[in-house]
C-alpha cells in the first residue's frame, strides 16, 4: 500500500527489539498501516530494548501529551570500562579495576536502595538533547564541544535484582531496576555509579519495561504488528491519564465545531483504579463520577462514539472548557477499554 492518508488514527505499544533505532520502528511502522504520519512519543537507545508507544494518523498529534510521564527500566551497569556513549555501543575511553565491594550483595543492595531521592544529572554528550538548536549527538560526532546543563531527576524505587560474577563482558555487573522521573538518562546513572563507587561503568543491557501507563505486557512485537495490524491499537485515554467526559448531542456537536463547553453542562468522569484491564465505558466499575473540582489548566479527554475525539483545557476565569486539540476522525479506543 502507498503510504500516505490512510484513514488510521491510533496508538501502538511496541516492544522494540535491540539493535533498531526509535526511528526505525516508526520507518517499519509506516510501511505496515501504509500511513506517512507515525511518530513515537519517547526515544529508546538503539541496544535498548522495550516498551515503546507509536502513535498512526492525526493520532500524531497527541505526541507531545505522551512524553511527560515516568518510567521503569531495568539496566545492567557493568563495571570497569566507561565508553564516549555510556553503553555498550560506543567507544572504551576509560578501564578500571571494578572494587571488590562490588560483588558483595549486601554492599550492592544497599548502595542501590540508596539512589532513591532526587539528584542533579548530567546527560550523556550522545543524546538527542538540542543545544543551540542542534542535537547533542549530532554535535560531539562531529568534534565539537558541547555545553550540556544538569538535569534535576528523581528516582522513586530502586531494586537490586541480583550481582553477576562475570557477565557477557566479562565485567562484574549488577542488574537493577528503577523507576524513575521524564528526562532521566540511564546510561548517564550507570556512570554517574561508576563515579560513586571509584571505576568506570557502563550500560551492558537496557530495557524499558513502562512508560507512563504503556505497560512492556501489552506491547507487541513488529512481526505480530504486521499480523494483527489496527487490532493492536490501545486505548489513548487510558494513556494519557487525564480525567475525561462522554460528550454526545448538543455536546459532542459544540465539541466537534472547536467550541467552548460550559463547565456545569459537563459531567467529568475518573478511572478507580490504574490498571491495563481498568475500564472506560461509564457502565462499568471501572469508572466513577469525579467529586474533585476542575483546576485551571487542567487537560480533559472528551469521549464521543468511543473515540478519542478532542483534549479540552479548563478556563477557571471563564468556568468552561476550551479546546486544544480536536480531532475531525476521531482516535481509535481500540479493544482495551
Amino acid at each position: 500500500m502507498k503510504r500516505g492518508a490512510s484513514g488510521l488514527s491510533l496508538v501502538v505499544g511496541i516492544n522494540k527489539p535491540a539493535g533498531m533505532s526509535s526511528h526505525d520502528v516508526v520507518n517499519r511502522c509506516r510501511r505496515i498501516f501504509g500511513e506517512r504520519r507515525v511518530g513515537h512519543t519517547g526515544t529508546l537507545d538503539p541496544l535498548a530494548k522495550g516498551a515503546l508507544l507509536i502513535c498512526v494518523g492525526p493520532a500524531t498529534r497527541l505526541d507531545s501529551y505522551l512524553t511527560e510521564h515516568d518510567k521503569r527500566y531495568r539496566f545492567r551497569v557493568s563495571f570497569g570500562i566507561g565508553t564516549d556513549t555510556d553503553d555498550a555501543g560506543g567507544e572504551i575511553i576509560k578501564r578500571g579495576d571494578a572494587p571488590v565491594c562490588v560483588l558483595d550483595d549486601e554492599y550492592a543492595e544497599r548502595f542501590v536502595a540508596a539512589l532513591v531521592g532526587k539528584h542533579k544529572q548530567m546527560p550523556p554528550v550522545y543524546s538527542a538533547i538540542k543545544v543551540d538548536g542542534e542535537r547533542s549527538y549530532k554535535a560531539a560526532r562531529e568534534g565539537k564541544i558541547i555545553d550540556l546543563a544538569p538535569r534535576d531527576i528523581e528516582i522513586y524505587e530502586a531494586e537490586l535484582e541480583r550481582v553477576v560474577a562475570a557477565g557477557e563482558d566479562g565485567l562484574p555487573a549488577w542488574d537493577v531496576s528503577v523507576w524513575v522521573s521524564k528526562g532521566t538518562y540511564i546510561r548517564s546513572l550507570a556512570r554517574d555509579i561508576g563515579n560513586m563507587i571509584g571505576c568506570p561503568a557502563y550500560v551492558s543491557m537496557l530495557e524499558r519495561t513502562c512508560a507512563g501507563a504503556l505497560d512492556l505486557a501489552e506491547c507487541v512485537t513488529l512481526e505480530m504488528l504486521e499480523k494483527r495490524g489496527e487490532a493492536a491499537a490501545l486505548d489513548p485515554v487510558r494513556l494519557l491519564g487525564f480525567r475525561f467526559l462522554f460528550a454526545d448531542g448538543n455536546v459532542a456537536a459544540a465539541v466537534s465545531n472547536g467550541s467552548l463547553l460550559l463547565a456545569e453542562s459537563c459531567t467529568v468522569f475518573e478511572r478507580r483504579r490504574a490498571g491495563i484491564a481498568a475500564e472506560l465505558c461509564a457502565c462499568t466499575a471501572g469508572v466513577r463520577q469525579s467529586e474533585k473540582p476542575l483546576t485551571s489548566g487542567e487537560v480533559i479527554s472528551v469521549i464521543a462514539e468511543n473515540k478519542l475525539v478532542a483534549l479540552y483545557e479548563y478556563d477557571g476565569m471563564r468556568n468552561a472548557l476550551k479546546p486544544r486539540c480536536v480531532f475531525a476522525m476521531g482516535v481509535s479506543r481500540g479493544r482495551d477499554f
